[in-house]
């Protein structure tokens, strides 16, 4: 029997869900996805990560998807972070996975966390622009607002993948967010 919670998730039950690789997985997937997959793709692609073969071997996919459909999906509907249906096998990413997302880091493409590879952007960008205004050879022959148009430039690229990469998840917690106004 499923328990139905009225309140936001705790502390505790955020870190519950993070304890786990196969639960962190389940909600970054769904999070870059449009927020619904059926098990059987969802038990393929976390297989895939953890063997780093594709498709995955048999065993590994079965053990993904066992686990999944007995512990991990129903403790993450219990928890109202997602909404599985177990005759169907689809799962949706309910809207306390945000709570869930504010303490998961935020991975790029190539390992690093969106954090890090602003904080390397911004302490370069202002190396630059510091060093064209001491005219500092190579650096200091290129004017200084074209080092900072540059920056800029490359700060709204980072910011445009990363809202692609996470379209879904976005445009989902814009509808909420209108639901919410009207």
């Amino acid at each position: 029997m499923p328990m139905f919670r009225t309140s936001d998730l705790s502390e505790s039950d955020v870190y519950t869900v993070l304890a786990n690789a196969r639960r962190r997985e389940t909600v970054r997937h769904l999070t870059t996805s449009n927020g619904t997959l059926t098990l059987g793709t969802l038990a393929t692609e976390i297989a895939a990560e953890e063997t780093g073969q594709s498709p995955p071997p048999q065993a590994a996919y079965d053990s993904v998807r066992s686990s999944l459909r007995q512990t991990h999906l129903p403790m993450l509907d219990d928890l109202g972070i997602v909404d599985y249906d177990p005759d169907t096998h689809v799962i949706r990413l309910r809207g306390s996975a945000r709570k869930v997302g504010t303490y998961m880091e935020v991975i790029t493409p190539y390992g690093i966390t969106w954090g890090e590879l602003y904080r390397t952007l911004g302490v370069c960008s202002l190396v630059f622009v510091l060093a064209a205004l001491l005219d500092a050879p190579l650096v200091g022959a290129v004017d200084p607002l074209l080092w900072s148009s540059v920056s800029l430039g490359i700060f709204a690229i980072a910011i445009s993948v990363q809202l692609w990469i996470h379209r879904w998840y976005v445009l989902r917690s814009l509808r909420g967010l209108e639901r919410e106004v009207n």
